[in-house]
């Protein structure tokens, strides 16, 4: 006879960014590709950009991304359909009724918000500068917007002339965040949760609620039943964050038995097998219009079961849990090997009473808080 036994909590507390900006282990291949597409060529063109999120598991939340280059020339944006600039610039050598939408020579531009008029938007544009991973959602990792373009001095392109130059200095900035500035409160109830009302297409200041860690997402990792063949996990993500829910968001396990997921619940889940065969790592994500979205001061759960694979199953040192976690793309803090915890190594044996497994489980019923200081 198989009982239920409380084994062991996990606290895992993100978040930080070890590899933003450097070579990833998780998604060796991931990247972010601008296209700059010129549809026509005269001396006032017309240029689609486009912006394809390639990462396997990071995505662009909330306040979406941002994108800037420096111009080769004298151009100026004379029009812009499906996004905007931040600042229009200097335009005052410009002459006649129209003004131009943006004459800066580095313009940093802005996605739309849903909601925008139809007139002003193209395919893929006007979700505030959100953008899902490629493994959530590839319709809705891409963004788009449409340009005219210009020049101070009316250049032709007529003639054999090379055209316009493509400009440099690309870049893209997308939001972060850390445990280092956050706003310590004691909310007890719906009523005491602060209200801070968003910036203009700025990012809101984090208020988390008080804990030891002050950090704004928790992973909980729970072994929960050791069966003779199998073995179940409960997963549950807590957000701490006042004024902020994650969207869209997702999970990264690396742990050696994901290759044995035998059933999964309440989550969508998919292997991120990057170097042949090899397959420990796995990012998890909501249900659409059931779990999708991680709420202020809420928390979504899932539980798995695994199979024991014969011949290197062990919950001896720390193999039960994870060796990385990742959380919307950062990566939470673990604890070091050696502060994890022995567990019994084997299923429920049938001739030991109830009363005794609990005896037993009772002892290993530690915990393990890791919170990140930045």
């Amino acid at each position: 006879m198989e009982v239920d036994q409380l084994i062991l909590f996990v606290f895992v507390s993100c978040l930080s960014s070890r590899f933003a900006g450097a070579y990833d282990p998780v998604d060796p291949n991931g990247n972010i590709i601008i296209n700059w597409d010129f549809q026509s060529i005269e001396n006032v063109y017309t240029v689609m950009v486009s912006i394809h999120n390639h990462q396997l598991y990071r995505h662009i939340e909330q306040p979406g991304w941002r994108l800037s280059w420096r111009w080769a020339g004298d151009e100026i944006i004379w029009g812009m359909t499906g996004a905007e600039a931040t600042e229009q610039g200097d335009c005052h050598r410009i002459r006649g009724a129209t003004r131009p939408h943006c004459c800066e020579k580095q313009p940093v531009i802005v996605d739309l918000p849903p909601g925008t008029p139809y007139n002003n938007q193209v395919a893929n544009c006007c979700r505030g500068g959100v953008l899902s991973s490629l493994t959530q959602n590839n319709r809705t990792s891409t963004a788009a917007f449409q340009m005219v373009v210009g020049s101070f001095k009316h250049v032709s392109y007529h003639d054999g002339a090379r055209g316009p130059a493509l400009p440099s200095r690309f870049g893209i900035g997308v939001p972060g965040y850390s445990c280092s500035n956050a706003t310590k409160v004691n909310a007890t109830s719906e009523s005491e949760k602060p209200e801070l009302p968003a910036g203009d297409g700025e990012a809101i200041s984090p208020v988390f609620r008080c804990t030891d860690h002050m950090c704004p997402v928790r992973v909980h990792w729970h072994v929960k039943i050791s069966y003779r063949e199998y073995w179940r996990v409960k997963v549950t993500i807590t957000n701490y964050n006042l004024v902020k829910n994650y969207s869209n968001w997702n999970l990264v396990v690396q742990h050696p038995n994901l290759r044995s997921l035998t059933q999964l619940f309440s989550f969508n889940y998919q292997p991120l097998i990057q170097y042949g065969t090899v397959n420990n790592t796995g990012i998890f994500w909501g249900i659409q219009y059931y779990n999708e979205m991680l709420l202020q001061d809420g928390n979504v759960q899932t539980e798995m079961i695994l199979r024991k694979d014969k011949g290197d199953f062990t919950f001896s040192g720390g193999w039960a849990f994870p060796r990385r976690v990742y959380f919307d793309g950062h990566e939470c803090v673990m604890p070091p090997p050696d502060q994890y915890p022995l567990l019994p190594n084997r299923g429920l044996d049938s001739r030991i009473s109830v009363a005794q497994w609990l005896l037993m489980a009772s002892s290993c019923l530690l915990s393990l808080s890791i919170f990140l200081i930045v």
